[in-house]
């Protein structure tokens, strides 16, 4: 669903930054907010889910193990 709002110049312009500077996209920041407002954003739910995803899982990594350099390797 689309949505349209009026908003000043200069305030979308500093909430497009501020949006940036988070690495997100403003779409993505509102799209929370409102998830956040109405209660959507359940940590718990979301942490049961990945639990659940792992049990599943099994661990099929054929031995492959996370590498530090890896890890916090930059693009």
């Amino acid at each position: 669903m689309n949505l349209t709002l009026a908003v000043d110049d200069e305030l979308l312009r500093d909430a497009r930054e501020a949006a940036q500077a988070m690495g997100k996209s403003l779409n993505q920041v509102v799209r929370e907010y409102l998830e956040h407002l109405t209660g959507r954003d359940q940590p718990q739910a979301d942490i049961d889910e990945l639990q659940r995803l792992s049990e599943e899982g099994r661990g099929r990594s054929r031995g492959w193990r996370f590498d530090r350099d890896e890890l916090h390797e930059r693009p």
